[in-house]
């Protein structure tokens, strides 16, 4: 298997995710989103009923377990529509609401199995929590890997532990180390998810992410923009004037100075979210997701950023 390693940084200022996929397996890959009806320990009841302050109760997927969709439905559809939208001829399943990894290994085996006998299928990315793996688990997924490639996404959000405890996040950042030490010495891939504008949060203290993310071995990043979705608690403090959302030029330049201090190999899998626009609340601008990637690139032209630049 070719390492990321491997697949280096060209003209763009940015280590970009379909670059890489691209240059993988030399046609357009897309991710196909999946829900297999896992759930959280912040939702059941084990740490919290209530979930993360921004999580509605579809996890920040589609919906489409309760729907009676199953794995491989899903995936089918995924596949014609991302085929005539984008012409891509392979995909990666994508394992998206709640927790993937929050469940007996039994099913969380016939859930990966049945998603890689599908067509077409070239791997999984895996979104998760940092509590919420063992060793079994990553023992499996270690396996899976022998033969196609895996990644693990894992929720961090924040390094600061009082911020993760602001957002009702249910588990501390040394958590999220030892995960990640413990998924990269079974030798898959980790990607990392960070969300902009987290409540309480200054630039600095977002920038201290970046910098904390350097020294841990990590292979791609996920950029977020905290927005508000109808129902969370989130909701709540923005409706009650505790909380402001970010305008599009505070968040295009926190993305370029996070980039700017993001170690040259690392992998950019997103630098904005794609909020659902009937449960959108704020900001609005938001779900013009490609007038804010132009927006990023102008800055990153404008300030004149390169990834690893500042480090």
């Amino acid at each position: 298997m070719i390492s990321n390693r491997d697949i280096t940084m060209e003209q763009s200022r940015y280590n970009d995710y379909n670059t890489y996929l691209r240059q993988l397996y030399n046609c357009r890959v897309q991710k196909i989103t999946i829900d297999a009806g896992f759930t959280c320990p912040n939702r059941d009841g084990t740490k919290s009923n209530n979930g993360c302050i921004y999580c509605n109760d579809k996890g920040s997927g589609t919906g489409a377990y309760q729907k009676g969709l199953s794995i491989t439905d899903q995936l089918n559809i995924g596949k014609q529509s991302l085929a005539r939208r984008y012409k891509a001829k392979k995909f990666i399943a994508y394992f998206q609401s709640f927790s993937n990894t929050y469940a007996p290994l039994p099913q969380i085996k016939r859930a990966y199995e049945e998603a890689l006998a599908v067509k077409d299928i070239v791997g999984l990315s895996i979104g998760t929590r940092p509590d919420c793996v063992n060793e079994k688990v990553l023992d499996y997924l270690s396996e899976l890997n022998q033969s196609y490639p895996i990644w693990i996404e894992y929720g961090l959000q924040s390094s600061h532990d009082e911020t993760l405890n602001r957002i009702n996040r249910g588990h501390d950042c040394q958590t999220f180390s030892r995960a990640v030490y413990q998924t990269k010495k079974r030798k898959l891939s980790v990607c990392v998810h960070i969300i902009l504008g987290l409540p309480g949060e200054t630039p600095h203290m977002m920038l201290q992410t970046a910098d904390y993310l350097n020294h841990i071995s990590i292979d791609a990043i996920k950029l977020h923009l905290l927005y508000v979705i109808k129902g969370t608690q989130l909701d709540f403090l923005y409706q009650t004037g505790k909380y402001q959302c970010l305008s599009q030029k505070i968040y295009s330049n926190l993305v370029c100075s996070f980039i700017a201090r993001t170690a040259k190999h690392v992998i950019f899998q997103r630098l904005t979210g794609d909020p659902h626009p009937e449960e959108l609340v704020a900001p609005l601008w938001a779900l013009q997701k490609k007038r804010n990637l132009q927006a990023i690139k102008d800055m990153l032209e404008q300030r004149d950023i390169w990834q690893g630049q500042q480090l």
